[in-house]
């Protein structure tokens, strides 16, 4: 999963306010056609209520965007989910193969505030279990919206003129971003930026984590993926029958038995899993719908780490899934992306480098997620399909990251960081440079309850298949030699001549 940070004088009597669309002009459109993207994201821990188990499921699906999307109404009123083409199946938000996620955030213009509001997502021509709050939204505040999608392509449909009047970003002209989309987000990030640079919004440092180190923001290159700061923290509540709720101690309360339905997010994975994990704690901002209650946010993990996010900056790359244009780099919709998720702008396709990212991913995020092995492989994981830790599913991550960014034909190398796979293609170890990352936990490194058919793994060394981790597989050049016993991979390379 995905995503990104930045950084930015003396109160002094605020200018005119700007309008994004003079920012947009000429950068992004509002076309909405669809383009295929591959993400490698968290997946969602609810099973499907819509399509049975031999079902295909679209995995295209539009959002239609209620009438004055800014507004405290617009913001309380549903948005209602639908097939982009129905010859392929229907789309049912509580299909956790299909939802979309809403998120937005409302900026005090007075008092240099920000509170979160997640609006509701139901089926076309249903109703929500329980209708969504009305926010208080006090005047002069400065709204946007983000949204997030388990499927592949999210396309945002207009209602009323919505699309316009929110300033809604989908993508370039004929390209979509695919799980990924926003609205409003220039002006709410040139307003919060501006107030930050003011001192008027105090933005948390990042901490220390547990290891000694800076707590990780969406731009360290220790959490980044392939296609970062995509998708929202938003969750919901789904009843039995697959009507939404907003997710509130109130409709827990009144929706007994109903599970919860969550966007797999690189923010979310940040928030819910690596801080815990690492002994850090995400920035929080009151819930307009749950009040009393505290919720992360997608904008606050961007200004985290645009003011705290040290060198080298995770930054949106030219070959990012989401930002390519019919399979190929493409620098506007690179820098449309960027502007929802305040980053810098990339002057020139240096900026932008594939190559940079990827040598930082090897330098910088790889040894992060060894070092920190011992703390992770104590979290339960985020997807148990991939790995059986939070640590061997960061590791799985690391891989299938740099094999579809092209990592190693952009660096001239292999992986330096490969997994161990169980029969089912669980990740449940890893090495980094041809060695086991060291876990502490004195057995196999990927701790929990990974292990194939009787307790023997499989494995799989930079796409290698060693059957019953017995056997060998080449490693940056050397033979390695593969075995397993008492609960442990043992990998033994022969020295360089």
């Amino acid at each position: 999963m995905r995503k990104r940070r930045i950084s930015f004088e003396a109160p002094r009597r605020r200018q005119r306010r700007f309008s994004p669309l003079a920012l947009i002009g000429g950068l992004v459109s509002l076309a909405v056609i669809l383009l295929g993207v591959t993400a490698w994201l968290l997946l969602p821990r609810l099973t499907s209520h819509a399509a049975g188990a031999d079902q295909q499921v679209n995995m295209d699906c539009n959002l239609v965007v209620p009438p004055h999307p800014l507004t405290a109404r617009g913001l309380a009123t549903p948005y209602q989910l639908v097939a982009s083409n129905p010859n392929n199946g229907p789309c049912n938000e509580a299909n956790a193969s299909q939802s979309a996620f809403v998120q937005a955030s409302v900026f005090n213009f007075n008092t240099g505030q920000i509170s979160v509001y997640n609006p509701l997502v139901i089926d076309q021509g249903t109703q929500p279990a329980i209708q969504p709050v009305v926010p208080q939204i006090p005047s002069g505040s400065v709204v946007a919206i983000w949204f997030g999608f388990n499927g592949d392509n999210l396309t945002l449909v207009s209602d009323n003129n919505s699309l316009q009047e929110g300033h809604c970003v989908n993508g370039v002209q004929n390209s979509i971003f695919g799980q990924f989309t926003y609205c409003n987000a220039l002006l709410f990030f040139g307003e919060t930026n501006q107030d930050i640079s003011w001192n008027r919004l105090t933005v948390p440092p990042l901490g220390t984590a547990k290891d000694g180190k800076p707590c990780m923001s969406t731009r360290d290159f220790g959490l980044v993926d392939q296609d970062q700061s995509d998708n929202v923290t938003t969750a919901y509540l789904v009843t039995k029958n697959g009507r939404t709720a907003q997710l509130t101690a109130a409709n827990q309360k009144r929706l007994t038995g109903a599970q919860t339905l969550d966007n797999g997010s690189d923010n979310g994975l940040l928030d819910s899993f690596v801080d815990p994990a690492l002994g850090c704690m995400p920035w929080m901002a009151p819930d307009l719908a749950n009040p009393g209650h505290m919720v992360s946010a997608l904008p606050l993990n961007e200004l985290q780490a645009m003011v705290y996010q040290k060198a080298p900056v995770a930054l949106v790359p030219l070959n990012d899934p989401m930002t390519l244009n019919n399979n190929n780099p493409d620098l506007n919709k690179t820098n449309a992306y960027r502007a929802g998720v305040d980053q810098p702008r990339a002057q020139n396709a240096s900026q932008a480098d594939p190559k940079a990212y990827c040598q930082n991913l090897v330098t910088t995020g790889a040894p992060r997620i060894a070092l920190d092995a011992s703390l992770t492989v104590q979290m339960t994981t985020p997807d148990a399909a991939t790995g059986n830790t939070l640590f061997t599913f960061l590791a799985q991550r690391f891989v299938a990251s740099y094999m579809n960014l092209n990592c190693q034909q952009l660096l001239g190398k292999l992986d330096p960081m490969a997994t161990m796979l169980d029969s089912n293609g669980v990740a449940i170890g890893a090495t980094l440079d041809g060695k086991p990352i060291n876990t502490g936990n004195g057995g196999g490194n990927g701790g929990g309850n990974g292990g194939g058919n009787n307790g023997t793994p499989n494995c799989s060394i930079d796409g290698q298949k060693v059957p019953n981790c017995a056997g060998t597989a080449t490693v940056n050049g050397q033979s390695c030699t593969l075995s397993f016993a008492n609960n442990t991979v043992t990998m033994t390379c022969n020295k360089p001549k």
